[in-house]
């Protein structure tokens, strides 16, 4: 199975200019552990995911002030949706994440995370005979 057929193609976009609160109150909205961040001024693509919030609202920065840009993953690893679903997992694993941003033909086309990897591959284990 590919990236393709497990990915979100609904994604949560926002600015980099968004405080904290506002991106957990859309991500919770939409209910996503993820956004991406678009920030022209940065390099373009980013991510922003419920991690790099409570990271944050651990380290007593506040919610209210805090921008996106200053806690978005810009260095990111991208999928193609023609990998498998193992090469996506295996990305994760390796790079201790669990969304990655799908790009097809260089411009975003979804997100896939574990929880989709999950749900693809649950179904087929659980037809496999004990």
């Amino acid at each position: 199975m590919l990236v393709r057929d497990a990915m979100s193609t609904l994604v949560l976009t926002i600015g980099p200019d968004h405080t904290l609160r506002q991106a957990a109150a859309l991500m919770s909205a939409r209910r996503v552990g993820a956004a991406l961040v678009l920030d022209p001024d940065a390099g373009g693509i980013g991510i922003l995911t419920e991690r790099d919030i409570l990271n944050s609202v651990g380290l007593g920065q506040n919610p209210d002030t805090e921008r996106t840009h200053a806690h978005t993953t810009n260095n990111v690893v991208f999928a193609a949706p023609t990998w498998t679903l193992e090469e996506a997992a295996q990305a994760m694993a390796h790079g201790g994440f669990r969304h990655l941003i799908v790009l097809d033909g260089g411009e975003p086309a979804g997100i896939v995370s574990v929880r989709d990897i999950i749900r693809c591959w649950a179904p087929a284990r659980q037809r496999v005979p004990a």
